[in-house]
């Protein structure tokens, strides 16, 4: 398979799910959209872990130490 994309994967993912819901698989249709489904998952994961870590990183301040929530995060939390 070529260079996979994340949103590429997910839409893959949504759409097998779909597909499995509509209960018209076959057995071995559901089970071989199930292997894809695990694939898709994972990849997708993978790829949120990697993003999480470059995020991590950036927002480390010079000493290291320091990560900054989103500016999202947390809002309404009190």
């Amino acid at each position: 398979m070529a260079k996979e994309k994340f949103e590429e994967a997910l839409k893959k993912l949504e759409d097998t799910v779909r597909e499995m819901e509509s209960g018209d698989l076959t057995l071995e249709e559901s089970l071989k959209s199930f292997e894809e489904g695990i694939r898709l998952s994972r990849f997708c994961a993978k790829k949120l872990d990697e993003a999480e870590r470059r995020i991590e990183v950036l927002l480390k301040n010079e000493e290291g130490a320091d990560i900054q929530p989103f500016k999202g995060e947390d809002k309404g939390a009190s």
